[in-house]
């Protein structure tokens, strides 16, 4: 039995027509025990397919945006599997702009993968990673950006990654990009145009105009890509390797940090052979905390694998934390430290620890963060040293719900080369280069700006991006 349990109308829905591919489901929701689970289907003739697993036409009869209880039997063996509740969009009212059905049932394993299993036997196809997004996109419900943002908010690790894939999700960098593309169309038309009447010294292109929106399509790709470092950071989490000699305190500083005993800690030197990772937060940003083995000369195999792990982390890292015991001095193996820092160019907080102990008077206090007594950890102190972390690694003009961030690597490839495509129009014209030559590189911006939109795309970039969403999605 299919009952009609209530409606709702998306006023925001487009009216154009999709296309329809072939139906596919996928449970949406993540596998375990739950109070309930969703699957989704999509595409043509999923109403119909759909349909065979109730024992009623009601669903073929209803309207979009309608909810419906039934009790849904497998199309071949007519066994119950389970009470269901029904939703159904008619296209283009949908997520991926096709005919639509979520189901919603009971949660746990086996009954979801029962239910989706009587659904594939009703003639569904069993859907791809980010099928679902990637026909919303191809029927253009979403630029190629917001597509991507999809996956960013579901893989999101801080609060400040969420609302950067939010952001991107609503279309604020595509909208940005659009607009970018759409003013170099207009303007290339008119340059083109110009090239078709150029026996007959027609001038429809403003050349002054032209070098003015050059240089502020310049700006806004400029400004876009200083977003970039802090946008990454936020995306992917802060690495932050600790590092010192043995026994200077680097466990218990992030034990400290992440509130709980995660390394090991021991006044033997050298207790912690391997790198150890924690995650931690500050307002709403993910950190990747490494503790690493303490970087001295020995002999031991063991530890020297440890120490060249150490090494690699620092390499690696957004940031550093370099703990040095205060009560002893700088020896020459901290001084090799301090030059391998230099060149890691990540940012370094010089961290004193053991505050409990006389101060060697060699050391200079000045080139010194802060000071801890990590056998007390003052909880002002690590707050100090959390904002510090943050104050060192990212741009806080762009924390906020107002700033576009580019998180993704091949949106600011684009923007780079778009740029440099706009710089050496600014060039051509300044050298008073013929129009022909100028068009050839406001066409390849155009380009770069459509790959970041969707409005230029192939098959392999198309397959590498969904490729990374799960299943359901």
């Amino acid at each position: 039995m299919l009952s009609n349990e209530g409606s709702h109308h998306n006023l925001d829905s487009p009216s154009e027509p999709t296309t329809q591919a072939y139906p596919i489901v996928a449970i949406a929701t993540a596998p375990g025990n739950a109070g309930l689970a969703v699957i989704r289907a999509s595409g043509r003739g999923v109403f119909e397919r759909v349909q065979a697993c109730f024992k009623s036409d009601r669903l073929i009869q209803a309207g979009s945006h309608t909810v419906h209880y039934a009790k849904l039997i497998h199309p071949v063996t007519q066994q119950f599997v389970d009470e269901v509740m029904v939703t159904k969009f008619v296209a283009p009212a949908s997520f991926t702009g096709e005919d639509s059905v979520e189901i919603t049932c009971h949660g746990g394993y086996l009954v979801t993968q029962s239910v989706y299993e009587a659904l594939l036997a009703a003639g569904l196809e069993a859907a791809k990673p980010g099928e679902f997004t990637h026909r919303s996109f191809m029927n253009g419900k979403m630029d190629l950006s917001q597509a991507e943002a999809v996956a960013e908010m579901i893989h999101a690790k801080s609060e400040q990654g969420l609302r950067a894939a939010r952001q991107q999700l609503t279309g604020a960098l595509g909208e940005k990009v659009h607009a970018f593309r759409q003013a170099l169309i207009d303007t290339t038309a008119m340059v083109e145009l110009e090239l078709d009447f150029s026996e007959e010294d027609v001038e429809f292109a403003d050349k002054e105009r032209l070098r003015t929106l050059l240089k502020d399509l310049d700006h806004g790709c400029s400004h876009l890509l200083d977003t970039y470092e802090t946008g990454r950071l936020i995306r992917d989490g802060i690495k932050t390797a600790i590092l010192g000699q043995p026994n200077a305190g680097k466990s218990t500083l992030l034990n400290a940090l992440i509130g709980q005993n995660r390394a090991i800690v021991s006044p033997t030197a050298g207790t912690t052979r391997d790198t150890v990772e924690a995650d931690f937060s500050i307002d709403g940003v993910y950190f990747r905390l490494i503790d690493t083995a303490g970087i001295r000369q020995t002999t031991d195999d063991i530890e020297v694998e440890g120490v060249k792990r150490s090494q690699a982390a620092m390499r690696d890292a957004d940031l550093i934390l370099w703990v040095k015991d205060q009560s002893k001095p700088l020896g020459p193996e901290e001084i090799a430290l301090q030059e391998s820092m230099l060149e890691a160019k990540a940012p370094v907080i010089r961290v004193l620890t053991h505050q409990d102990l006389a101060k060697d008077p060699t050391l200079d206090f000045a080139n010194w963060d802060l000071s801890f007594d990590l056998t007390t950890p003052d909880a002002s102190r690590l707050g100090a040293l959390s904002d510090l972390m943050i104050e060192r690694t990212l741009q806080a003009e762009y924390l906020n719900d107002e700033s576009t961030l580019v998180t993704s690597s091949r949106h600011r490839q684009a923007l780079m080369e778009a740029q440099a495509h706009i710089q050496s129009a600014i060039q051509g014209l300044d050298q008073s280069l013929p129009g022909d030559l100028i068009a050839i590189d406001l066409r390849g911006a155009i380009q770069q700006f459509g790959l970041i939109t969707g409005a230029i795309s192939n098959e392999d970039v198309l397959d590498s991006i969904f490729s990374r969403f799960c299943i359901g999605k």
